[in-house]
């Protein structure tokens, strides 16, 4: 079994390191033919248009094309003179792709090494159908077409780079190539030479990351984008003078912990593999990866899902605290219910927030890496959740039990306060938690539960359906025990009478705050866990999250002085209950030799 290293929150407050590390695309670098919006987005010009379509966009290697109707008016001398474009003339480099994907040929998935030698020999065959049809044309510099299985666009170039440092860009299914004009064109080839650019939408479902060179079984890889090529002709040049830059679509959002690896179609003797050889990550976010490249090939981009490190010394601090809290929770909760001259409605709140916070810590110690059956982990992030919000809803019931019995001081009104709150704090302090978490698992119960742990997955600001009550309960907490010791403030200096009364509610006040510290705080440790201090922070999190229980029984029961006299008369009892039976014993004993 393995053994967790951090309490609940952490998995959502560990994910802040990442995040504060993954690189942003930078703002308004801006394509030609594009302005610069409010320092933030990028618009193309009049007359132009992006190749995604979207009149506001920010992504770096998004282009600017000329608009068909913008262009008719420049191209209307042109149009005698060069034939209009057909796209049909790449169809039948489409059709020789899809009677690859479904002839007789096609092996077994089963069977990697033919899967592997015939993956390599269709991405050949389409490069090279590709630019021989490019080189065919060659006045019909750009060719593109798509169907729902593959997207090809081609691009001829006939002049010698008259411009300094021109780049060529290739868009297919939203994925793009940027290469240097340099590596096209091929001085020693007379003529015309083309680059190729080809997404394949389903090839990745058979070359997919079981053929990772360097896959292991502790990281869960998958393929998270599409196969595509980039080649040039008609001399294959596979090594560069200057990197391409390749940006790839993710088929799926990129998960909080999940790690983006460049790869390319590595063929060695007819079979092949994918390697990180010559690819390099250069960006990454939710939805796209860019990645450069030093030759060209296939590629794709391959997500792993990490396994967080466990430090085992943070282990055995969370099992010792929570074994420790578990003692204390379980003493503080029959204290509440045997001793007599405590009981009340205060001492009912603390009840049943000590029962919540067993309940949880016990869910958390015994299941919280139950990861095997996914229904049963979903069930007890579920109920972790539930028991947690439970925890600080009590606590803000005992906030409120105390503003209302402050309030009430000048009229004594103490049996209206118990009424009110007895009627309605079972109803709060169980019923709202089930309503939020009802309503979670009824919009996202597909994110409880994570690979790694039974708790709310990370993904779609899914953790605040936890961290905003409790963020909320904190604030209101706060508020109403400022409220509370101004009340405690004035009525002390002008009721000499309830002196005594006064000075218990202020007790009382402190004592809830300092357990709405130690709920609260360390969530606002966790926080901290970014940059230098993610390490210390990191133990102080674990230390006090596993010690809750005891700080819960030290301050409600150890520091009251109604308990520790309870505690001293049981002591007492019992101390005087064994001398009874002991002289009873001893005096039974002497009987008969007093006889004698």
């Amino acid at each position: 079994m393995r053994g967790p290293s951090l309490l609940p929150g952490l998995c959502f407050l560990l994910s802040l390191s990442e995040v504060m590390d993954q690189r942003s695309i930078a703002p308004c670098k801006c394509p030609p033919n594009a302005d610069c919006v409010n320092g933030t987005y990028c618009t193309c010009k009049h007359g132009y248009t992006s190749v995604y379509g979207k009149e506001l966009f920010t992504f770096p290697l998004a282009t600017c094309e000329e608009t068909t109707s913008s262009a008719t008016t420049k191209g209307m001398e042109d149009v005698s003179r060069s034939p209009v474009p057909e796209p049909s003339q790449l169809q039948h480099v489409v059709e020789i792709f899809e009677s690859l994907l479904t002839n007789n040929t096609l092996p077994g998935a089963g069977e990697k090494s033919k899967v592997a030698s015939w993956a390599t020999n269709v991405l050949q065959t389409v490069e090279s159908n590709a630019l021989e049809t490019a080189l065919k044309f060659p006045e019909q510099k750009i060719q593109k077409i798509h169907n729902s299985t593959v997207a090809i666009e081609t691009r001829v170039v006939t002049d010698n780079c008259s411009e300094e440092g021109k780049i060529f860009s290739l868009n297919t299914h939203m994925n793009s190539v940027n290469i240097h004009c340099n590596d096209v064109v091929q001085e020693n080839i007379q003529g015309p030479t083309a680059i190729a650019f080809i997404s394949y939408s389903s090839l990745g479902t058979l070359i997919n990351a079981t053929f990772f060179e360097e896959a292991n079984e502790k990281d869960r890889v998958y393929l998270n984008s599409q196969v595509v090529s980039a080649a040039i002709g008609p001399q294959r040049n596979i090594s560069l003078s200057k990197s391409v830059i390749l940006s790839f679509q993710h088929v799926k959002r990129k998960p909080s912990r999940g790690k983006a690896f460049c790869v390319y179609w590595k063929s060695t003797g007819g079979h092949g593999q994918w390697s990180r050889d010559g690819c390099f990550l250069i960006q990454v976010n939710k939805s796209h990866t860019i990645c450069n490249s030093t030759h060209l090939s296939s590629f794709a981009v391959l997500m792993a899902l990490t396994s967080q490190e466990k430090d085992p010394v943070l282990a055995v601090i969370t099992y010792v605290g929570l074994g420790l809290s578990l003692l204390c929770l379980l003493l503080a909760a029959l204290t509440f219910l045997l001793c007599k001259t405590i009981q009340n409605t205060s001492t009912s709140i603390h009840l049943n927030l000590s029962i919540c916070l067993f309940l949880a810590h016990l869910l958390f110690l015994t299941a919280i890496d139950r990861t095997e059956i996914k229904v049963l982990c979903a069930i007890i992030a579920g109920a972790l959740h539930y028991l947690y919000l439970a925890s600080f809803t009590w606590l803000l019931l005992e906030g409120l039990n105390l503003f209302l019995t402050a309030r009430n001081l000048t009229v004594v009104n103490y049996s209206s306060v118990s009424r009110f709150m007895k009627k309605f704090m079972f109803p709060v302090g169980y019923g709202v938690p089930a309503i939020i978490v009802a309503i979670s698992a009824v919009i996202k119960s597909d994110l409880y539960g994570t690979p790694d742990r039974c708790w709310l997955n990370l993904d779609q600001g899914f953790i605040w359906s936890f961290l905003g009550p409790v963020c909320v309960i904190i604030c209101v907490n706060l508020v109403i025990f400022l409220l509370v010791f101004w009340i405690l403030k004035r009525k002390l200096s002008s009721l000499n009478s309830e002196v005594s009364t006064i000075q218990n509610m202020r007790m009382l006040t402190l004592k809830t705050t300092a357990q709405l510290f130690i709920l609260g705080c360390t969530w606002f440790l966790g926080i901290l866990q970014v940059g230098p201090a993610a390490h210390v922070m990191a133990y102080l999190f674990t230390i006090i999250n596993s010690l809750q229980g005891f700080f819960f029984f030290l301050v409600y029961c150890l520091l009251s002085q109604q308990v520790r006299k309870w505690f001293g008369e049981i002591t007492k009892s019992k101390s005087e209950s064994e001398t009874y039976t002991l002289s009873t014993k001893f005096g039974a004993d002497s009987k008969p030799s007093e006889s004698k």
